[in-house]
């Protein structure tokens, strides 16, 4: 009787750390949406207008857009297929519009990149 006691405490045990453990996560995920939606407030130049100027500096197809901090600034970082086949950035400053770097991304080996989203996930 004393085993079962024990048994179904543990199950109830790891049943709240179980419940705990996904409300930390939604927290977490809340707390980055919020911090995207904060600095998509923040940024003068929209999404729109920082595609429309890396089309402009770099022909191509335009594959992704991401609004990130950097160096204290907020920067859209588009990247473009250009028709080589190559994977450009094109930085531009969230505040004025202006292009601040034109850079071809680097392919780095799998391991690298998923020690980067490891790290990404901490943040």
């Amino acid at each position: 009787m004393r085993q079962q006691s024990c048994t179904a405490f543990a199950l109830t045990a790891l049943l709240v750390a179980g419940v705990l453990a996904v409300g930390g996560i939604a927290s977490a995920d809340e707390r980055e949406k919020n911090g995207k939606a904060e600095m998509a407030a923040a940024a003068k130049v929209t999404i729109d207008q920082a595609v429309k100027t890396a089309s402009e500096k770099v022909p191509g197809t335009i594959i992704e857009a991401e609004l990130e901090k950097k160096h204290h600034k907020l920067v859209w970082e588009v990247e473009v297929v250009t028709a080589d086949k190559k994977v450009m950035e094109v930085h531009i400053d969230a505040d004025t519009g202006a292009v601040i770097d034109v850079e071809e991304e680097q392919v780095k080996p799998t391991k690298m990149r998923k020690q980067e989203q490891k790290r990404e996930h901490k943040d």
